[in-house]
């Protein structure tokens, strides 16, 4: 196949993940710490890997893994801090530079994007020469690498980004598509989570090209509409189209990791709070209110939680925080707290249908103008007192983050 020709295929996608971007970022800007083995993690005291430098990866280190552990691995690995804001702003950078190469484009996270290059086969002499143009771009403007796969659909093309890292470029035709991923387990393929995986392999399913031993009607009675994707996947198929354009939140929540087994209540009162006003405060940017919020805590026991559904639609971080409180007090001193997560569900916009007996105009008032002091003097320039204290664990950027949208968050 020559790899400059224009291609037949029904659909040309591309996937763009660059490499190790957090570490990459942090390599790049401080010369002291290029060709050596980092982890970077959440706050000095972060005590997961977020992510490392290709140094740290070469001899075990890994993302998800423990700093503690991955020091044992790897002694001379170096920590960093996290800066998601300056990770996001960058990220920013280079979505807008990938805009400008193809208008059709799906931001999968804060440093993957898909491009569909279908409509532009007469302005580009081939989607080799559109990967180079790209890598180029980026390294000479961010001085940052990526990989790029080429296929038909999103999920080979996601699969192809990952066969040659960091910083190369893979294509894989439709026609060989198949035979190429039959050899891959399973667990390459992207949504194949523990428990699907231990499904798959009861029903004999280890490589993708043993999917075929199971009709797609298994897995997806047991998982939906994922487990029909995934199906596909195995065999080079998917059917999804990009999502060009955001669609309306279903949700909108924010979780924290916290200090391993935290038993002190008001720590764990404070980043629940913290977390309750960081989501009625992108609800009200995004003039959303709910009355309906599921609250949860992770212990060493598993996840504790409750879905609260309460007669007034709210977007006041007090009114979160207080069905915080509730579950906290089903459980105080029993366990302690890994993680939190606070999100509203059943999302509406706002005084769409008020109550005639409603009076809450002086809190939503109130509200607002703090919103606006905040966005102009800059955040937490008024915040509860309760959490005017050092985080020893700053923010970080969701997995589902993009550059605009209600997505848009720390």
């Amino acid at each position: 196949m020559n790899k400059f020709a224009k291609y037949d295929w029904a659909k040309i996608i591309m996937h763009i993940d660059m490499n190790a971007f957090f570490a990459s970022i942090e390599q790049r800007d401080f010369v002291n710490l290029r060709n050596k083995p980092i982890a970077v993690t959440n706050g000095l005291k972060g005590s997961c890997v977020i992510t490392c430098s290709y140094e740290a990866r070469a001899v075990g280190v890994a993302t998800g893994m423990k700093f503690i552990d991955a020091k044992k691995i790897c002694p001379k690995l170096i920590r960093r801090n996290a800066r998601p804001h300056h990770y996001a702003k960058i990220s920013k950078g280079i979505m807008e530079t990938l805009k400008n190469i193809s208008s059709d484009i799906e931001i999968f996270s804060v440093d993957e994007a898909f491009l569909d290059l279908t409509s532009y086969q007469n302005i580009y002499s081939s989607p080799f020469y559109v990967a180079y143009l790209i890598k180029n771009i980026i390294y000479n403007q961010f001085q940052l690498t990526c990989s790029i796969g080429i296929s038909d659909n999103k999920s080979t093309a996601k699969f192809a980004a990952k066969l040659k890292k960091p910083n190369g470029i893979t294509i894989i035709d439709p026609k060989n598509a198949e035979k190429i991923l039959s050899n891959y387990p399973v667990t390459k393929l992207c949504g194949v989570s523990n428990g699907i995986q231990n499904f798959l392999n009861y029903h004999g399913v280890f490589k993708c090209g043993d999917m075929k031993k199971i009709p797609i009607s298994i897995l997806g009675n047991r998982f939906g509409n994922i487990g029909r994707k995934i199906w596909m996947m195995a065999q080079g198929r998917d059917i999804e189209s990009l999502n060009l354009v955001s669609r309306e939140p279903k949700s909108i929540g924010h979780g924290k990791v916290t200090k391993p087994n935290t038993d002190n209540i008001y720590e764990i009162k404070c980043v629940l709070y913290r977390m309750s006003e960081k989501v009625a405060e992108r609800m009200r940017f995004y003039n959303y209110e709910s009355n309906h919020f599921f609250i949860a805590v992770k212990t060493q026991r598993g996840w504790i939680s409750n879905n609260f559904k309460i007669k007034m639609y709210t977007n006041n971080g007090k009114n979160i925080f207080d069905l915080c409180t509730n579950l906290l007090n089903t459980i105080r001193g029993k366990y302690g707290i890994f993680q939190v997560q606070v999100t509203a569900i059943n999302l509406r916009l706002c005084h769409i249908q008020k109550d005639i007996f409603e009076n809450d105009n002086i809190q939503y008032i109130l509200d607002r103008t703090i919103d606006e002091i905040n966005k102009k003097f800059g955040k937490l320039t008024i915040i509860p007192a309760r959490l005017n204290i050092p985080q020893e664990n700053p923010d970080v950027i969701s997995p589902s983050w993009r550059p605009s949208g209600h997505r848009k968050s720390l």
